[in-house]
């Protein structure tokens, strides 16, 4: 019989956990959000291979969903609520505007969703479909949002809880231990243009050690102007405090870059940073070695 998957069931549990006993006249009851339909519930998302009818949109639309139809149910519906926090007034409809934003925008942790319907307004009810196929719901989507998620993403067990941790953030319920996806790119990418220029590949190594002065291994070989083991210097000091932050937890995107800026002057920062430096570093040095 259809079931409430795992990925799923933390979606539930997080939401609760923030929402439930929340300040503000109206919190979120745990039987307002729910995953398996009821017993008399058949086809969509809500049902898992048990349920779904013939020509069912939840399976036919998308071969993600025709490759992932298991007996786990692929949606969530939030109830209404309205909560106090960081200074504001919270409720469904904006909680639901904003995850419907993060999906217009195909923000990464929203990709394993195919469909919002919810009310801006409490009165007129809308559709958010990443497949344009439908634009409105039926009326009771009035007092609740219905999520559908890929069924292929609920089958590989992927964690759907992202992009409600950024919500929760983002009106002050709760303190991010983890970085999100965005800030591991970014760290990513900047650990990536870093590791050109601090010896991780030949060409990287053979420049930064000129550079710094150490490696003579070239027959044109100058010793290193100042200014150049200067900056080889700094993007040593750089690489080295970008290692030590990537086995640590920040609350926001600005914490890393502190900690990255901290003790470095933002020119040589900023010098350092751009995915095109390593190419443009490595031009200029080849440049002077041969001159």
């Amino acid at each position: 019989m259809t079931r409430a998957p795992a990925n799923l069931l933390a979606v539930r549990t997080l939401l609760l956990a923030h929402l439930d006993n929340a300040p503000g006249p109206d919190d979120l009851e745990p039987a307002e959000v729910g995953i398996v339909g009821d017993p008399a519930h058949r086809g969509g998302y809500h049902c898992g291979s048990d349920r779904v009818v013939a020509g069912d949109y939840s399976v036919v639309e998308s071969p993600r969903d025709r490759a992932g139809l298991t007996l786990d149910a692929a949606a969530l519906d939030v109830g209404g609520f309205e909560v106090r926090s960081g200074g504001g007034t919270h409720t469904l409809p904006s909680f639901s505007l904003w995850c419907v934003g993060q999906c217009g925008a195909n923000a990464a942790d929203t990709r394993d969703i195919r469909e919002i319907i919810y009310s801006p307004d409490g009165s007129t009810v809308k559709r958010w479909d990443r497949l344009g196929k439908r634009s409105t719901g039926d009326v009771s989507h009035r007092w609740h949002t219905h999520f559908s998620f890929f069924r292929d993403a609920i089958k590989a067990g992927r964690d759907q809880r992202p992009l409600f941790r950024r919500y929760l953030s983002s009106i002050g319920l709760l303190e991010e231990n983890d970085m999100t996806p965005e800030e591991h790119a970014w760290l990513a990418t900047v650990h990536k243009n870093l590791t050109v220029l601090d010896g991780r590949n030949p060409i990287g190594q053979i420049y930064t050690r000129m550079a710094m002065g150490e490696d003579a291994t070239a027959t044109n070989y100058v010793p290193a102007h100042p200014t150049l083991k200067s900056l080889g210097a700094q993007v040593s000091a750089l690489q080295t405090a970008l290692t030590a932050l990537a086995g640590r937890d920040f609350t926001d995107e600005p914490a890393i870059v502190q900690g990255v800026l901290a003790g470095l002057t933002p020119e040589k920062i900023a010098a350092a940073i751009p995915p095109t430096l390593a190419k443009q570093v490595a031009d200029e040095l080849a440049r002077r070695l041969v001159a």
